[in-house]
């Protein structure tokens, strides 16, 4: 995700923060730097032109160049200009009460994955506690109908379809009949898959305005594919001047390295960006936070975002039994195997790296996450007794071990070499407190909070900007 743009910035911000002193010099060259990384990522002329002036005449003032750390305050004012560029702070969806409809018009070119987002938005308002109803509108795409009716059934959501209507291809009828069917089945959100085309034209505009104008809905959302960089902007643009879009949803997002979409939307068009598309699965559907994205493209990881998955997976009473079992010294395999399978339930490991600070830039490629799934596979071909007592394991069991898990004894043994190395630095760091854990006790936040659930992430926002 916006690799690319990420490992200039990445760059830029360790050199500058190791600064004790900054010239009108540095400034200068690092702004050369900065513009350049942004023109490459595809980021609007406009927009770069702005970010430039606004950081160079902020950054010459008094408030950098007599700093105390004028490193550190250089790289606050990119972080913060950056933030501004992106959208200043979330926006969220605004929808009515329960006790009435709100209508999402989704409108987007064809193969922008319109349909796939519908369903993802809907599964998410499930969770949230709405009572969502997708309809199916695209009477234009081969199988979109199909689609969308598959893809509702995955999250138990339904759909709203009229097989007749393919013939007629009144899109915006079923709009109509949809709109009605839900408000005589207590449906409180409908979202509206509408037909794309190729390119922007006039029959497919003319649909969409009569579907807007008879269905009201209080979101119109464009859903654009991020890696097509300044071209999802002049989409918006066109949507806009049309239809009044109020928000967009950037697909693709973790295949784009660039990021030049989500760098110029806010500041050409004026609409925010409400959601990004991480991923092919369901879940992989989250709001756009302009604060944690540029901290991401610096370098400084995600923390916030990395404890609310956490927090989403990780059950409490669990969670306080190994804080114990690590202060007594009796973390086992099977410990080990439950905490690997705890990590894939928060998601691709590759994505999780991106969130932690200093991160980024190591990438899937300098990773060996295959080595976990081994792991698991040596611990799983354990018995439970093995799991729990490590020191029974003698060679004729890694052996066994080893042919059961499809792997080699030096496997094996490699793995219990790791897990008593890790056993004993747990138990150091039980004894004396963790630097994260005295990092954060300073930022007055009670480390056995995060591992317990309770943790409010909103208190590290502070640690990703320093």
């Amino acid at each position: 995700m916006l690799e690319k743009i990420t490992g200039t910035f990445s760059n830029i911000v360790r050199t500058l923060s190791g600064k004790s002193t900054i010239t009108e010099k540095n400034i200068e060259d690092t702004v050369e730097e900065i513009k350049m990384a942004l023109l490459e990522a595809d980021v609007n002329l406009r927009v770069v032109r702005r970010f430039v002036n606004s950081t160079i005449e902020e950054a010459k003032g008094e408030k950098v160049l007599k700093a105390v750390n004028p490193g550190q305050q250089f790289v606050k004012i990119i972080h913060d200009k950056m933030v501004s560029m992106l959208g200043d702070s979330k926006t969220d969806l605004h929808l009515k009460g329960p006790d009435t409809q709100s209508v999402i018009l989704m409108l987007g070119l064809q193969g922008s994955g319109k349909t796939t987002a519908s369903h993802k938005l809907a599964a998410r308002l499930l969770k949230e506690g709405r009572k969502p109803l997708l309809v199916a509108c695209d009477l234009v795409r081969p199988a979109a109908v199909d689609q969308l009716c598959a893809l509702g059934a995955k999250i138990g959501v339904e759909v709203y379809k009229e097989d007749e209507a393919l013939q007629t291809k009144n899109a915006v009828k079923v709009a109509e009949n949809g709109v009605a069917y839900a408000r005589k089945n207590g449906y409180d959100t409908i979202i509206l898959d509408t037909a794309g085309r190729l390119q922007i034209d006039d029959d497919m505009m003319a649909e969409l305005v009569k579907i807007k104008k008879n269905t009201n809905p209080v979101e119109v959302l464009l859903v654009a594919d991020s890696m097509t960089g300044q071209n999802a902007v002049d989409i918006a643009k066109s949507f806009d001047e049309q239809l009044g879009l109020t928000g967009v949803i950037l697909t693709k997002f973790d295949s784009d390295a660039r990021g030049g979409a989500a760098l110029s939307l806010k500041s050409i068009t004026g609409k925010p960006i409400l959601f990004i598309g991480t991923g092919e699965k369901t879940e992989d559907f989250e709001p756009f936070h302009p604060d944690r994205i540029a901290s991401r493209i610096l370098g400084m990881g995600d923390v916030v975002s990395l404890v609310e998955k956490a927090q989403e997976t990780v059950d409490a009473e669990e969670a306080a039994k190994l804080q114990k079992k690590l202060a007594r010294n009796e973390f086992t395999l099977q410990d080990m195997l439950e905490q690997f399978q705890q990590v894939k339930k928060m998601g691709d490991p590759s994505k999780l790296l991106e969130m932690m600070p200093g991160m980024a830039n190591m990438g899937a490629q300098n990773v060996d996450f295959s080595q976990m799934k081994r792991q698991e596979a040596i611990i799983l071909s354990m018995t439970y007794k093995e799991r729990l007592n490590h020191l029974i394991i003698g060679p004729s069991r890694r052996k066994r071990i080893a042919k059961g898990s499809g792997t080699s004894v030096a496997d094996v043994n490699k793995l219990i070499k790791q897990f008593e190395k890790m056993k004993l630095t747990m138990k150091k760091l039980s004894r004396n407190g963790s630097k994260m854990s005295q990092m954060m006790s300073r930022m007055g936040v009670d480390p056995s909070q995060l591992m317990g659930g309770n943790f409010d992430p909103s208190q590290l926002q502070s640690l990703m900007r320093r």
